[in-house]
């Protein structure tokens, strides 16, 4: 399976030369030891499983192109779990869900983030707009500078993506 994707000794070069650099780079960012480890190593099973370590000319821009990447999908995901707990400690005491049902929520929102991520930034902001802000397929249109039936579009794709984003956990 390997073979598929990096061979082993170009990815093993790569990692052996370039792994102490990224780690270094991602600390002097984050000031987290912890989480530069993970992201670093998230940077590399991402080439591992990506692309032949052999085809990368600039390894270091490149680690550091990916690896940018995955810590803003990482701040994404902190800032939209800060906005969830936030709006739960100004919700009534008798709507805060359990613990078990607050992780099953962030869980769902962080596939719903990832789902939204694979659209267009037009269908992104429509789906927002009409879940988030209410507004009409009208609205939504006037807002982006399109037509009420790109706005049905967008919200199809966008609905069905995070529909099957999300499993069904009261079924488990």
């Amino acid at each position: 399976m390997l073979s598929a994707a990096a061979p082993p000794s170009d990815f093993h070069a790569l990692y052996a030369e370039h792994h102490s650099w990224l780690l270094r780079w991602l600390k002097r960012r984050l000031h987290d030891a912890g989480l530069a480890g993970d992201l670093a190593q998230d940077t590399f099973l991402k080439v591992l499983v990506a692309r032949s370590s052999a085809e990368i000319l600039q390894p270091r821009p490149f680690l550091a192109t990916i690896a940018s990447r995955l810590l803003a999908n990482h701040c994404r995901r902190e800032e939209l779990e800060r906005a969830y707990l936030d709006a739960l400690l100004h919700a009534p005491q008798a709507c805060v869900p359990s613990p078990e049902t607050l992780s099953i929520l962030l869980e769902s929102l962080q596939l719903v983030d990832r789902a939204l991520e694979r659209l267009s930034s037009k269908a992104r902001a429509a789906f927002l707009l009409a879940h988030l802000d209410g507004m009409t397929y009208a609205q939504i249109a006037a807002e982006l500078g399109t037509t009420t039936h790109s706005v049905k579009k967008y919200l199809s794709k966008a609905n069905l993506l995070c529909f099957f984003a999300v499993p069904d956990f009261a079924a488990s």
